[in-house]
């Protein structure tokens, strides 16, 4: 009897799986899927990993230092962070950091919702009020700044000549006057911000079946009772993610202040980022800068812990 020979380049041999070092083609083909995943992903996080998280990490070491960017950076523990606790500016900046954010949250929340509600309609033109709406969020800070330093001039300002006809026999100074100059850019942020969060809101509204409308009316349900019963509820995710987002922008506000007051009159505006921005580049301690940053970064994670915690209770 003779053997047969298996030809030449048989399946075997093509594949590969009789020859030492050889790999299947299924682990070929995954080795080759894992490549070009990380041929997408590479620039992205080389990019994250340079201008994100490297100078986050040089930030908790600077944090514990004194240095003033040049020569070398000294350490001195938890020195910056006890001087904080004596730094009356610091304690200022903390605290108009917080009535910022207690302010201008809800007010921005409540304005952005009314005018998606308003919108939400199929009315002609609603896309141009739309696009008015959202407008100033695109609008340069500094035009924007100008522009309501000039409507809130205690003299010549047209919101107190408007206050004056009104019978107000003695407007505020807005952004003149120590107690008035904090409203006054939380009402400028407020009307910044609203239209961007307007449209997260529309998204979310639109989400909503209609059916669900359609069945509150059949059961007798009014106008008000249909808002809390159907579109709150509806709405809660995208509320959630919102009051995330407006929680974080604002405890690091800072462009707005620096271009409308600079932290005036006095320091009645200074909020943690402007003071951390005059430590930094102003006196040049960037150790005790980086210790402000490192508390400011702490208050942002410990918040956005506990909505995250308090939402969580909520869907159970």
């Amino acid at each position: 009897m003779t053997t047969a020979v298996p030809p030449t380049g048989s399946t075997s041999s093509r594949t590969g799986r009789n020859r030492p070092g050889g790999h299947p083609p299924g682990r070929r083909l995954r080795l080759r899927n894992t490549f070009i995943g990380w041929t997408f992903i590479l620039p992205n996080f080389i990019g994250f990993a340079v201008l994100t998280l490297g100078p986050v990490l040089a930030l908790f070491y600077l944090g514990f230092t004194s240095w003033n960017a040049f020569g070398q950076a000294e350490w001195v523990g938890v020195e910056n962070f006890r001087g904080l606790l004596t730094d009356a500016t610091f304690h200022r900046a903390l605290l108009n950091t917080g009535y910022y954010a207690v302010l201008h949250i809800p007010l921005t929340l409540a304005a952005s919702l009314g005018l998606a509600l308003l919108l939400n309609t199929k009315l002609r033109g609603v896309a141009f009020f739309r696009t008015v709406a959202f407008f100033p969020y695109i609008t340069s800070i500094v035009a924007i700044a100008v522009v309501w330093n000039m409507l809130f001039s205690p003299d010549a300002g047209v919101i107190n000549q408007f206050l004056t006809f009104l019978g107000v026999d003695d407007p505020p100074g807005w952004t003149t006057s120590t107690d008035w100059s904090m409203p006054a850019v939380v009402i400028v942020g407020t009307w910044r911000y609203m239209g961007y969060y307007m449209l997260l809101f529309l998204a979310g509204l639109q989400a909503i079946p209609p059916e669900l409308y359609e069945a509150a009316r059949v059961d007798g349900a009014n106008a008000i009772q249909r808002f809390w019963n159907v579109t709150v509820p509806g709405l809660r995710p995208t509320t959630f993610f919102i009051t995330v987002m407006l929680t974080i922008e604002s405890f690091k506000v800072f462009d707005l202040i620096l271009v409308m007051t600079n932290g005036g009159p006095g320091i009645s505006t200074l909020v943690l980022s402007q003071y951390i921005y005059r430590k930094g580049f102003e006196e040049h301690d960037f150790g005790y800068a980086s210790s402000v940053a490192i508390v400011l970064f702490g208050i942002c994670i410990v918040v956005t812990v506990v909505q995250f915690l308090i939402n969580k209770r909520r869907e159970r």
